[in-house]
């Protein structure tokens, strides 16, 4: 009985979902009623599984293959973690459509609870294939939170999302076939086994297949320069959407990398020094994002994806440490929990700020965080974690990672082996840790020590935040605080928990995380922090108006955006040949059609045949027609139609 729990945590939200709308409909209450009684069930659930490791269960016969879901360590804590934070964005959710920052709620709250479903499908996967079905039902369904607001620059958002979003499904489906051709399965526990037996003259096709899933799978997370929706789709969200969209569906993605990764390149040297130039390419992009935006949700997007980077580093450190990886897998896994904790609080509070006052844009919002301390605990909690500062969590996990490049370090040398590359990682990585502290500075200082614009007054007192809402900003950050004080207790255990699925080994030391050596890099990156923010935020990325006031000013060269400059005009070039391809085709059809017609009635009698009946024997002078437009296009429509129903049957049966 037990084995169908894993099914009922999956599918739970999928029936509820289509519940919520028609309930919504006639009772706006009723459906809030119901959405937080379904999240509060899920999230009960979820922590059930935790006494249920190594429990499988499915739907046997679905979408051909069937759906496979199993409890072990890793799957279960993303479980968890996104149970949590579907449950703690419900109150921010009521709130936003409370202050009518959007219309569709009952839209909204059916895409709300199929994304939870869709979410928890790919954490508790137990092949490639359920992973798949739930992860590309997963970028439907989150695809209308971006597009949610209906506005210009969130249809365009949406846009870009759902391109990069298919873009990246179908090429993962073609890793995901070649793998099930070399490999015979797809189930995650046997694929580290099989694909260490595929022989060496097959290795350039498994890293083929590798690639086009670490395409998609980088897509969902944000990974360079697969990186280009998040900056839009983020600002564009719903706030509660975007905490979603950063705190927890980035890390569907990086679940992905981190199946093909640590199963199918288990211990595997070159495909770690992939990834680890991807995730520091990533990590520093990220960062200098969030330098030069002047926008508040803007600067948490480019945090986002700059985070992933420090996730993807550590993920490249297990494959270059090879069975000695253990301070890579727990920094992993440790600063997966802690961003999805941290971009929670993070764009929460943008949220109560935009409910406020009605703008992100950073010269608009400054001074909201005056006289509200609640508000300014959490965020500085939530900031000092996130830049690394000793005492809070995010210092623990960024600690591990620093580590794991500094033991690589060691081992290179004793082998006597060039280090040059991997020092020059290390120095990234407390350069992209000083930009965080950095734009975590101006963030801080704008909300909460900058005077408000007179433009835009903002109001005062208890009223800006409801009590739900601040209870869901506390929970974690005081889990974050006492993760910082007890990593020992609290940050190892959750680390252990989960190091079976990246096979990871237990640690025969103790690890001294407020050592000299740990504090003085920590001390390194926040120095780092402060001359950035000093020198080059204060002086270059703010100006003074002709009234006096000190503004910030968008430095960034549009000449650097690559979805406008690069992206969009490749996908607009290669429409155009694939137009002008068509055309072709069309024109040779029209041109064998007219010739046949000259050969076939070349000494026919020039018979006239009444206009009832003009398209039947007219062997005249009659008017060129467009033979392929009436004939030959729409053929190709009907062979179309025909093809779909053929996918969906194969699918289906």
């Amino acid at each position: 009985m037990s084995a169908y729990l894993l099914s009922l945590l999956v599918l739970l939200p999928f029936l509820c979902g289509f519940a919520v709308y028609p309930v919504g409909r006639r009772s706006p209450s009723a459906r809030n009623i119901l959405t937080t009684a379904v999240t509060a069930v899920e999230f009960i659930l979820s922590l059930l599984l935790f006494g249920m490791q190594g429990m499988e269960g499915g739907l046997e016969g679905v979408c051909g293959f069937g759906l496979h879901f199993t409890a072990n360590g890793f799957g279960s804590l993303l479980g968890v973690l996104t149970t949590f934070l579907w449950l703690t964005t419900v109150s921010p959710s009521q709130e936003y459509f409370a202050h009518g920052q959007s219309t569709h709620p009952d839209r909204y709250y059916l895409f709300y609870l199929l994304t939870l479903g869709a979410m928890l499908g790919v954490s508790l996967s137990a092949d490639l294939y359920t992973t798949f079905v739930f992860f590309e039902i997963m970028s439907f369904t989150s695809y209308v939170w971006v597009v949610q607001n209906e506005k210009p620059f969130s249809i365009r958002a949406a846009d870009s999302y759902l391109a990069i979003a298919v873009m990246g499904g179908l090429v993962m489906l073609m890793g995901v076939f070649l793998l099930y051709d070399m490999l015979g399965t797809l189930e995650l526990d046997r694929l580290a086994e099989l694909a260490a037996a595929v022989p060496a003259e097959k290795r350039g096709l498994l890293y083929a297949a590798g690639g086009c899933c670490l395409f998609g799978f980088g897509a969902k997370a944000g990974m360079f320069p697969l990186h280009v929706w998040m900056p839009k789709a983020y600002p564009a969200s719903p706030d509660p959407a975007s905490a979603l969209l950063s705190g927890i569906l980035s890390k569907a993605g990086v679940f992905g990398v981190a199946v093909v990764s640590c199963q199918i390149f288990l211990h595997d040297s070159t495909w770690g020094l992939v990834i680890l130039l991807f995730g520091v390419v990533t990590m520093v992009v990220g960062a200098v994002l969030g330098i030069f935006s002047v926008d508040l949700k803007r600067t948490l997007a480019g945090s986002s994806m700059s985070q992933i980077g420090f996730i993807l580093v550590g993920m490249g450190m297990q494959g270059l440490l090879g069975t000695e990886n253990t301070l890579a897998v727990w920094g992993t896994v440790l600063h997966l929990v802690n961003h999805s904790l941290i971009k929670l609080i993070l764009f929460v509070a943008a949220g109560v700020v935009c409910n406020t006052v009605g703008s992100t844009l950073l010269n608009d919002v400054r001074g909201f965080g005056r006289g509200k301390p609640w508000l300014m605990l959490v965020f500085l909690a939530a900031g000092l974690s996130v830049s690394g500062v000793p005492l809070t969590s995010g210092y623990v996990s960024k600690t591990l990672l620093h580590e794991s490049i500094v033991e690589y370090i060691h081992v290179l040398a004793t082998r006597g082996v060039p280090i040059g590359l991997f020092r020059a990682v290390e120095a990234l990585f407390l350069f992209s840790g000083g930009l965080t502290f950095a734009y975590m500075t101006k963030l801080f200082i704008t909300l909460f020590v900058e005077k408000p614009a007179q433009s835009q007054p903002v109001p005062k007192g208890a009223s800006y935040m409801t009590l739900s809402t601040g209870i869901s900003l506390a929970a974690p950050a005081l889990g974050m605080t006492l993760g910082g004080l007890l990593p020992h207790q609290i940050m190892e255990k959750t680390a252990v928990f989960t190091q079976k699925f990246f096979h990871g080994e237990n640690l025969e030391e103790t690890l001294h995380y407020f050592s000299k050596t740990n504090l003085k890099g920590a001390c390194l990156s926040l120095t780092i922090g402060v001359l950035v923010y000093l020198l080059f935020v204060r002086n270059v990325l703010r100006r003074r108006d002709a009234d006096g006031s000190i503004v910030y000013v968008n430095r960034w060269p549009a000449w650097l955006d690559l979805e406008n400059n690069v992206y969009r005009p490749l996908l607009n070039g290669l429409a155009f040949v694939g137009a002008f391809a068509a055309r072709v085709v069309a024109s040779v059809g029209d041109w064998v059609v007219l010739v046949g017609k000259i050969i076939l009635f070349f000494r026919a009698p020039r018979i006239i045949v009444p206009g009832s009946n003009e398209h039947f024997g007219v062997y005249g002078k009659d008017p060129e027609r467009d033979v392929v437009t009436e004939t030959f296009s729409y053929d190709l429509m009907l062979a179309g139609i025909g093809l779909i129903i053929t996918l969906l049957y194969l699918l289906l049966h």
